[in-house]
């Protein structure tokens, strides 16, 4: 999806039991998720009182678009939630054929196989996600870059296979890296890469539209108190027992969680330096690249966005981690989709915008603004 992110990223953790791994393109159920127990209540954080137990669920996974989806409906029955869910996961599948990078028939696909040869027609959904990249990569000034795909293949992290690319195999390929050069014609539904050996990349944008897309179908059809989780990325309406859903905020340096955010609309995503690393001649490797350098970025650890939409929450968390917590927060009143961030900086410093402080909840106590 970025131009940032060389592989899918599972960096949210989300406050449920995990997802089951069902069958390729079929709805598993699964038992009823617990959440886990919320801090010690405070002045700032009141436990708020618990809803009936007996309270409908509905729960659904079907595997795609490279990772596992849940649906989880609450306050339905399941006659009710059933053809939805499945309503939902329906477009979903839908959205993969025509935005997958990684499917040759798509049309994501068939922009990339056409660039520099000119433009190809493309439907509305295409449309909609290429132009959300390219004003994010245009707010950004290139932190995040819908066209990142040229360097995918350079950086290597499954275990075992790690690899580090030689710095000028990697400038070489920068060049390709422009989102000025992706062109889109409104009247003509056509989208064109003007340099050939340009890639774009979808991944987590075009998962965030089909996130959008299903939450639109379930509204559609009367439910509006859900969560969509998928790959790190989180969708959540409305509330469960009494109060909104809890997303945890993994610690960078730890294999728990600092904190929760508790959102009733919204999307939730997460940019660590730690999903996809290694450590070699005592630096840390990972897969967030800055391609003013072509080397991973050192400034941060960790990005957490809440934004309208998912559209924009996963692009959003990259563009924000390669543009460093300073620059980030004074440029954020102006970023599409109204994000709200969490960023930890490299010295795990927590930065806060004001907007989301209520809905942040602490699980340790920091030292000078520092996580421990």
């Amino acid at each position: 999806m970025e131009r940032a992110r060389l592989s899918p990223a599972i960096a949210v953790a989300v406050l449920l039991a995990g997802c089951s791994a069902g069958k390729p393109q079929a709805e598993q159920p699964t038992a009823p998720p617990a959440e886990a127990d919320p801090p010690t209540a405070t002045a700032s954080a009141p436990r708020a009182p618990e809803a009936p137990a007996e309270e409908p669920l509905y729960r659904r996974t079907r595997q795609m678009m490279g990772t596992i989806i849940a649906i989880t409906v609450v306050g339905a029955p399941d006659e009710r939630a059933a053809p939805a869910v499945k309503a939902a996961f329906d477009e979903m599948t839908r959205l993969e054929a025509v935005l997958s990078e990684w499917r040759p028939d798509s049309e994501i696909s068939r922009i990339n196989a056409t660039a520099g040869k000119g433009p190809v027609k493309v439907s509305a959904d295409t449309m909609e996600v290429v132009r959300a990249g390219i004003e994010i990569s245009r707010w950004s000034e290139g932190a995040f870059d819908l066209s990142w795909a040229a360097l995918r293949g350079m950086y290597t992290f499954q275990p075992g296979e790690q690899k580090v690319p030689a710095l000028d195999d990697v400038k070489k390929r920068l060049p390709l890296i422009d989102y000025r050069q992706i062109h889109i014609d409104e009247q003509a539904q056509t989208v064109e890469l003007r340099r050939d050996g340009m890639l774009i990349g979808t991944g987590g944008i075009a998962k965030g539209h089909a996130l959008d897309r299903a939450a639109a179908i379930l509204r559609e059809a009367g439910l509006d108190r859900f969560m969509l989780f998928g790959g790190g990325q989180v969708q959540v309406s409305g509330q469960r027992k009494g109060r909104g859903w809890r997303v945890g905020i993994q610690h960078p340096r730890r294999p728990d969680y600092f904190g929760f955010i508790e959102a009733t609309a919204g999307s939730i995503s997460t940019s660590g330096d730690y999903e996809h690393a290694f450590e070699k001649d005592g630096k840390r490797w990972h897969h967030i690249i800055d391609l003013a350098t072509g080397l991973p970025v050192e400034h941060t650890s960790s990005v957490t966005v809440l934004a309208d939409s998912g559209l924009y929450a996963d692009a959003l968390s990259t563009a924000v981690f390669v543009m460093g917590s300073e620059k980030a927060m004074a440029r954020l009143a102006s970023a599409p989709g109204n994000p709200r961030v969490v960023i930890v900086d490299a010295d795990l410093k927590l930065h806060s915008s004001p907007e989301l402080a209520e809905q942040l909840v602490m699980r340790t106590v920091l030292t000078d603004g520092r996580l421990p």
